[in-house]
């Protein structure tokens, strides 16, 4: 027989929850203190890394030209400008601070929602979520100005 079921999470489970709120808060934290590039990509350079090769390669978009600044637009309060940066993204985001709540819910205490959350992540979901990131693609194409 297996273990008996619980509606409290157990410590290994807690201390998962907390480590994925720790993770979003960074990605969220971040993001606020970028300032999201004008051109609507190329932020992700304030953290050191280089322009994009694909940018430097073709002069388009690569599939996450703009989720940075997406970010960034988002975590100041401007859900339109993050929208435009990377409609994908600004769904991410909105999902990253569900995450940390839910994660810091489950970490203190030691609620299941974490459990209930998993069964959402299946192969629907996954399809769901690549053909939004092809769709975002394709706009990020569309309304490309240059690199």
């Amino acid at each position: 027989m297996g273990q008996p079921a619980t509606s409290r999470a157990l410590r290994s489970e807690r201390i998962g929850a907390g480590v994925v709120a720790l993770a979003c808060l960074g990605v969220l934290v971040t993001a606020a203190w970028l300032a999201p590039s004008e051109a609507g990509h190329g932020t992700h350079e304030q953290l050191g890394l280089p322009a994009c090769g694909w940018v430097a390669m073709f002069d388009r978009p690569c599939p996450t030209c703009g989720m940075t600044t997406s970010f960034a637009h988002a975590a100041s309060g401007d859900f339109a400008r993050s929208w435009a940066a990377h409609p994908l993204a600004a769904v991410l985001v909105v999902g990253t601070s569900v995450v940390f709540w839910g994660g810091l819910h489950a970490a203190v205490s030691a609620g299941r929602i974490g459990a209930l959350a998993l069964q959402a992540v299946n192969g629907k979901t996954l399809a769901l979520l690549g053909v939004m990131g092809l769709a975002a693609w394709v706009y990020k194409i569309m309304t490309w100005t240059g690199g």
